[in-house]
């Protein structure tokens, strides 16, 4: 995996206006070693807490938007502050990192920093958070329409039953039926069936 510390004062290129002071601030006062990474399919970012003096370590996906890298950082630095109160002793996402969540993302949407659309999605969030950003397709769903799309890009749920896509790994699928929340696509070599979120990014074929 490619990482690279960002220096604090570039740091504002990956982030929307009015958000580098009181991001630089949760930074500093936490001693959050932040680091950049190429963009992983899995994760968005990730948090490690502080061990044998080390900083407390994020890891924010180099390659999202401005408002869903602030997100991400957020959602990371909610853990961070999770960690400092309950340890290891709660569930990862459980209600107390929902709780702070919650009042972290409260403060940044004070700041009228997000469009309308992305506040929106974002006041729903506060009702309840997802594990992950991925995990709230509505959320996902806003935040993408702010991404920088190559010709051909598109979400799985934009395109009809029979259309043929493409993955960035090469392999071709025939979209399916839409089951309750998942779309079901055939890999087209293998005849394996696949379960895609509505808001997964594909090329089409």
């Amino acid at each position: 995996m490619s990482k690279k510390e960002v220096p604090l004062h570039a740091l504002s290129a990956y982030l929307p206006d009015g958000s580098l002071e009181p991001v630089l601030d949760y930074l500093h006062r936490y001693k959050i070693h932040l680091t950049i990474t190429r963009e992983r399919n899995s994760i968005l970012g990730d948090y490690r807490h502080a061990v044998h003096q080390k900083n407390h370590r994020i890891s924010v996906n180099g390659n999202l938007n401005k408002y869903a890298f602030l997100v991400t950082l957020l959602h990371e630095i909610a853990h961070l502050l999770t960690f400092e109160q309950f340890g290891n002793s709660i569930a990862p996402h459980g209600k107390e990192w929902k709780n702070e969540y919650s009042k972290i993302l409260a403060l940044f949407l004070l700041k009228k920093i997000f469009p309308a659309d992305i506040e929106k999605a974002l006041l729903k969030s506060l009702q309840n958070p997802s594990a992950t950003s991925c995990g709230e397709e509505h959320l996902m769903r806003v935040l993408k329409r702010y991404d920088e799309r190559k010709p051909g890009e598109v979400l799985i749920e934009d395109l009809q039953v029979g259309q043929l896509f493409k993955l960035k790994d090469g392999r071709v699928f025939r979209k399916a039926e839409k089951m309750r929340k998942r779309h079901k696509a055939i890999d087209v070599k293998t005849g394996a069936l696949y379960l895609f979120s509505a808001v997964y990014e594909v090329e089409l074929v």
